[in-house]
C-alpha cells in the first residue's frame, strides 16, 4: 500500500492548462504503475493515464489523446499530468491511483487511491 497524493488543479478558461502532480509514499520503491482517473457528478469513472514509474509503457484514454502528458520522476516519487486545451467537457474530479501493474490500474482496480482533486474548466 502506498499513500497517493494529489495537488495542483483548480479552475481553468477552456483552451487553458493545468498540471496535477502525484506524490507516492510508503511504497516498496520497486516500479509499479501510478495513474489518474477522473469521475463527475452522475458519470463513470474514466481512466485518464497512467505509466510506469520505470518509465515503461503509457496509457491514454481516448478522451484525452494528444491533450494530455504523463511523466514519471521515479527520483521524486513523483508523476506529473500536464493537461493542455482544456474543454469544459474536462471538468471532474480526478484521482491518482497506483497499482503493481497498469493493466489492472486501467481495469479500474488500484490497490491505492489519492483523495481526489477537483479540475473545473469554464468556457
Amino acid at each position: 500500500q502506498v499513500r497517493l497524493v494529489e495537488s495542483g488543479g483548480g479552475s481553468v478558461q477552456a483552451g487553458g492548462s493545468l498540471r496535477l502532480a502525484c506524490t507516492a509514499s510508503g511504497d516498496s520503491s520497486s516500479s509499479h504503475c501510478v495513474g489518474w482517473f477522473r469521475q463527475s457528478p452522475g458519470q463513470e469513472r474514466e481512466a485518464v493515464a497512467a505509466t510506469y514509474t520505470d518509465g515503461g509503457s503509457i496509457y491514454y484514454g481516448d478522451s484525452v489523446k494528444g491533450r494530455v502528458t504523463i511523466s514519471p520522476d521515479h527520483a521524486q516519487n513523483t508523476v506529473t499530468l500536464q493537461m493542455h486545451g482544456l474543454k469544459p467537457e474536462d471538468t471532474a474530479m480526478y484521482y491518482c491511483a497506483s497499482a503493481r501493474f497498469c493493466r489492472k490500474l486501467w481495469d479500474g482496480s488500484p490497490t491505492s487511491w489519492g483523495q481526489g482533486i477537483q479540475v473545473t474548466v469554464s468556457t
